[in-house]
């Protein structure tokens, strides 16, 4: 299955623990690289996140943002340390005592003292495992999306692909026209300063041009190369560096046609090769 690396998904949970959003945004690149925006108190299960992605993608800058508030279920609660409020006690009445006057102990004054209260710790192990599942329905939605993607982008290659084969038909079609066009002219300039030609002299001169102009190697090489872009778009893994290497024989075969070119037309075609190849190519940099 060809995937983009371009995509986006959102997941969202409402309930007693609270209220999560993943918000994940994937862009291309040479390798994966996840970026984390996760709160301060959840950031120790960060190291799960970044494996659930390893086993899901192997290339893309993936952005990955959890917004958490929590709820009733995870709210910490106080407790007031007794001890220290009996010693404050203690200390008050024989304070009091000293001065000659009852203690007047009020509670909101004890509750100011420090270490009377004592915050308890948040249970975060059901909102951990809640961010999780929720975070396995967001990476489904990305990878969902970016296979989408990867399809369209797939139509297109494979369109390009047959756009270029007919072009390499054009060339063979061609080539006789040409050579035979330019047997012509030479024979035309010949007789112009020649009475008697030598056909022979002709024929190895004939055959010499031939041989330089000769470019049915490189459309037995654009044949194949074609046929092998094809072949990896059906494949079952990540192809974007493959794709990208026959993006580069294509070209390189191309740029041979374009510099054996003597003729209008061949150039035109050369041309829409590169053309065809490079909208191949741009299209390739956003595949996994």
């Amino acid at each position: 299955m060809i995937c983009s690396m371009t995509a986006f998904a959102r997941e969202e949970y409402r309930g007693e623990l609270g209220l999560m959003v993943w918000e994940l945004r994937s862009v291309n690149h040479r390798y994966l690289e996840p970026h984390f925006r996760i709160p301060e108190e959840l950031r120790s299960f960060e190291p799960l996140v970044r494996e659930r992605l390893a086993k899901r993608f192997s290339r893309g800058k993936i952005d990955c943002s959890l917004r958490f508030k929590p709820g009733s279920g995870v709210e910490a609660g106080v407790q007031v340390n007794q001890h220290l409020v009996e010693q404050l006690i203690t200390a008050g009445t024989e304070v009091a005592g000293i001065m000659g006057c009852e203690a007047n102990l009020r509670p909101m004054d004890l509750l100011r003292w420090p270490g009377v209260i004592k915050e308890q710790e948040k249970d975060l192990g059901p909102v951990q495992k809640q961010a999780m599942v929720l975070l396995d329905q967001a990476l489904d939605g990305l990878l969902d999306t970016r296979q989408r993607e990867g399809e369209r982008l797939g139509e297109m290659i494979n369109l390009r692909c047959q756009k270029m084969r007919d072009l390499v038909l054009q060339v063979r079609d061609l080539m006789p026209q040409i050579l035979e066009a330019m047997r012509q002219r030479i024979r035309n300039r010949l007789e112009e300063v020649m009475e008697q030609l030598d056909e022979s002299r002709l024929e190895q001169e004939m055959a010499m041009i031939a041989q330089r102009l000769d470019v049915d190697e490189e459309m037995d090489r654009l044949d194949t190369h074609l046929a092998e872009v094809e072949a990896v778009l059906q494949r079952k893994e990540p192809i974007g560096r493959r794709l990208d290497f026959l993006m580069q024989e294509l070209n390189r075969e191309s740029n041979t046609l374009s510099s054996k070119s003597n003729s209008a037309e061949l150039t035109k075609i050369a041309v829409d090769m590169k053309v065809l190849i490079e909208q191949m190519r741009e299209q390739i940099q956003n595949i996994e």
